[in-house]
């Protein structure tokens, strides 16, 4: 799999646990865990963090 799609579908994975059953539950520690992981190993592959997390202008309209 293409590092920057892990990269994403790990970190949704691991928001997705903080929503479900908050920051202190195990399994959300082992999916934080995960993405950190697959961020680093796409990092060592060479991808920039604007690979991963792009910018989006229209975020924040009012500056």
């Amino acid at each position: 799999m293409h590092h920057i799609r892990a990269v994403r579908a790990a970190q949704k994975r691991a928001v997705r646990a903080i929503t479900a059953r908050g920051l202190a539950h195990p399994l959300t520690g082992l999916l934080l865990a995960a993405a950190a992981t697959a961020a680093a190993q796409a990092w060592e592959a060479g991808h920039r963090v604007a690979d991963i997390h792009p910018a989006q202008r229209d975020r924040n309209p009012g500056g």
